[in-house]
Order: C-alpha cells, then sequence, then structure tokens
C-alpha cells in the first residue's frame, strides 16, 4: 500500500485540535516533502524519521515521499509529530499494517535511535482522543499523564521498535496501568500568621465560603499580596473538573511530565503590569483569535 494515515493531536492553547498525518509514496527520486503549514520543529522531523526508522532496522523506502498535515491552515510546531510521521511512512512502505493505526491517536518526538521522547501538552490531547473514543499512543514518561483522562486507553511506549511489534501482532502492548498520581499536600500559606488587619480577614472568609470576588486596594506595603496569598488555603480541595483544568494548563506550560496532583494555583502578577502583559499576546494569540473571529462571522 503506498497511502496511510495516521492520527494525532495539535497543540493550540489548551485545546488539542485532531491533526491527520497523511503519507503517500510514489515514483520518482527519492526525496521528503512535509507540507500542512509545519514549523521548523516539524520541518527538521524528516531527519529525526529518517534516521530513527534506519536505526531501529527498518527499510526507509528510496521513492518520492509525501507527507500532509491536515488541515493545512493550522499551523504546527514541536516534535510532538515525529511518531506519527514515522509509522505513516512505515504504513505507507508496507512494513506495519495500515489497517491497524484507524483506532490510535499518536504522540512522541523520536530520538535518532528510534527512542520515543515525552512532550508537553499530553492531557489536552487524552481528553480529545477520549471524547473521539481512540486509544491514545504517547511516550512512557507522559503515561501517567495522560491516564488522568479517566476512561482512555493508553498505550506507553520507549522506542519506535516497541510499538511496530504491537502493530505486526508480535509482542502486543497491553494498556498502560496508571498507579495514580501523587496526592502531595503542599501546605498553603495559613492566614492565622498574619497579624491584625481583622476586616480584611473577614472579608477573605466571607468570600472564600461564599465563592465572591474580592477587590483590595491600599497603599504599598499594606499587606495586600500577604493577605490575598492565603485565599487558596481557605478554599476546598480541587475537584476531579478543576484538577483536570489546572493539570492541562500544567501540561501546556511545563516542560516536565506532571508527576502530582494539581493544588489550587496562586499567581502573583506585578503591579505595574499592563493590561497586554496580564493577558498575554504574540502570533499564536493573534492567529486564533482571527481565525475564531472568521468562523464567527462566517456563522452569522
Amino acid at each position: 500500500m503506498s497511502q496511510a494515515i495516521v492520527h494525532s493531536r495539535a497543540q493550540v492553547g489548551v485545546e488539542a485540535p485532531a491533526v491527520t498525518v497523511e503519507a503517500h509514496l510514489a515514483n520518482g527520486l527519492p526525496s521528503m516533502a512535509l507540507v500542512g503549514l509545519p514549523e521548523t520543529a516539524v520541518k527538521e522531523s524528516k531527519d529525526r524519521v529518517r534516521s530513527a526508522i534506519l536505526n531501529s532496522g527498518f527499510e526507509f523506502p528510496p521513492r518520492r515521499i509525501t507527507l500532509n498535515l491536515a488541515p493545512a491552515d493550522l499551523p504546527k510546531d514541536g516534535g510532538r509529530f515525529d511518531l506519527a510521521i514515522a509509522l505513516g511512512v512505515l504504513a505507507a512502505s508496507g512494513q506495519v499494517p495500515a489497517a491497524s493505526l484507524a483506532s490510535l491517536e499518536c504522540l512522541g518526538e523520536l530520538a535518532l535511535s528510534g527512542a520515543v521522547r515525552p512532550v508537553q501538552g499530553v492531557l489536552p490531547a487524552a481528553l480529545a482522543a477520549r471524547a473521539a473514543g481512540r486509544t491514545l499512543v504517547v511516550p512512557s514518561a507522559n503515561a501517567e499523564e495522560a491516564c488522568l483522562a479517566s476512561g482512555l486507553s493508553v498505550l506507553a511506549v520507549e522506542h519506535l521498535l516497541q510499538l511496530a511489534a504491537h502493530l505486526n501482532g508480535h509482542t502486543p502492548l497491553a494498556p498502560y496501568q496508571a498507579g495514580g498520581l501523587l496526592r502531595t499536600c503542599t501546605p498553603y500559606p495559613d492566614l492565622a500568621e498574619v497579624q491584625g488587619q481583622l476586616a480584611a480577614k473577614r472579608a477573605l472568609l466571607i468570600a472564600a465560603s461564599g465563592g465572591h470576588n474580592l477587590l483590595f486596594t491600599g497603599p504599598p506595603g499594606t499587606g495586600k499580596t500577604l493577605l490575598a496569598s492565603r485565599l487558596p488555603g481557605l478554599l476546598p480541595p480541587l475537584d476531579e473538573e478543576e484538577a483536570l483544568q489546572v493539570a492541562a494548563i500544567h501540561s501546556v506550560a511545563s516542560q516536565a511530565p506532571l508527576t502530582s496532583w494539581p493544588q489550587r494555583p496562586f499567581r502573583q502578577p506585578h503591579h505595574s503590569a499592563s493590561g497586554p502583559a496580564l493577558v498575554g499576546g504574540g502570533v499564536k494569540l493573534l492567529a486564533i483569535c482571527g481565525r475564531s473571529q472568521f468562523r464567527a462571522n462566517k456563522a452569522n
């Protein structure tokens, strides 16, 4: 078979839109073309995938290879598509069965040796894969985090050979059994440590018990930040939905896989920060807002 399709997920904020990796082999001079609005890290995947396939003992097809990352108008970045691209090439060349890829979604960066390295943003992709009803293939280092999406079947792999053996039926992989993230209870700052400020402390208690917003005003040095940092300790523990939201942000923003159950976050921006600095921005945000506005106008 000269064509194969592999499912994966991009990262857009805390969302994980679906990406279809299409691989096609044609006659002609050996080459590899990657299309579908890939950024630099994705373009470099061609060299990583080639070395990973050869060093894993597979044959890299000496043909004209075209790889399309659909949808074409969605920017793709990072090394999260390496594993899906490698599987697409192997399936299109008949080295793994293409039919076995229909129910899988793959995430993972490949080393030149074929080892599968962890990536960011696995939890949003896991929640999206669960909604789509597919099995998620992730690096072993990300498996525990992916299992936070309860009810999702997760395959943890450490090497491209391991996944190829599973797809070919030689050594089937069992779904990953989560050990559960550590519920580390790091103590929050205690409100009892604040001396005086009786009216402000009472306002904190009322806001925490009733779920109200709270605004502190006053000159510098009067204890506004000190009091505000005590508010998370007055709130109840995160429920599952809240914890997944916090964990999804951690998964996208942090380089390290999630290892413990998240706690309520507290952020302390500088008082001189401007509105744009608080919200954030850049090319990605402008592109996302532009697409959303286009869809809204089209719907109207």
